[in-house]
């Protein structure tokens, strides 16, 4: 039985996200905490979060999380979801620049603001909805999403990463930004897996399952 450690530091949706992993490792353990001693031992990690990279950033020091993350990124399988996506990257301009964890070199931007003479169709921020997602390269993760399926984003800044080869996913929203990225045993989505059905499900599985080898 493997351990799946759901890092909890305040600021990530995790009833919906370990339910579900929960309904799709149920041979597994999912282990939601704070305690670096308890995640060290996990056999795989997964970082969320909601809100911003700044309070992110703060409160995964203040419990000594950060090196932990650096750490546990060199040895297993780990999915950054939504916040936990961005903060995987060097930079993020938001909160008037932070720098962040840097496990894949890029940066995190802003959507542009809606033209005020758009009309009505013009884009609101932040992106909130359900969005299709093409599959840029291929992933163990991908195994039985088809491509082009629609998943549920809420977020105002994406990632734009520096190597090209780590972006996985793509998605439109005035311009077409990478929503999911992968490299080595790492993988991470700016989507909700948790909260896009039966597409959502099968990543959170594949990634169950996944050991960390491309």
């Amino acid at each position: 039985m493997a351990v799946i450690g759901v890092i909890d530091y305040g600021m990530g949706n995790l009833h919906s996200l370990g339910k579900s992993l929960e309904r799709v490792a149920a041979s597994d353990r999912i282990e939601i905490s704070f305690d670096p001693e308890k995640l060290n031992r996990c056999d795989k990690l997964v970082l969320p979060g909601v809100g911003g990279v700044r309070g992110c950033m703060n409160e995964l020091r203040r419990l000594e999380l950060n090196d932990l993350v650096v750490e546990a990124s060199q040895r297993v399988p780990m999915l950054g979801v939504c916040l936990g996506m961005q903060v995987m990257l060097d930079f993020s301009e938001e909160n008037e620049g932070v720098q962040a964890l840097g496990l894949f070199p890029g940066e995190v931007v802003r959507f542009p603001d809606p033209d005020p003479d758009g009309g009505v169709d013009r884009l609101k921020v932040p992106h909130m909805g359900w969005n299709r997602v093409r599959q840029s390269r291929p992933h163990p993760v991908w195994e039985g999403v088809p491509d082009d399926s629609w998943f549920y984003f809420v977020h105002s800044y994406h990632a734009r990463p520096r190597n090209p080869e780590h972006s996985i996913g793509t998605a439109d929203y005035g311009h077409e930004f990478t929503c999911a990225i992968a490299r080595d045993n790492l993988v991470a989505f700016q989507f909700h897996p948790e909260k896009s059905q039966g597409a959502g499900l099968r990543l959170l599985a594949n990634f169950a399952r996944w050991d960390g080898t491309l």
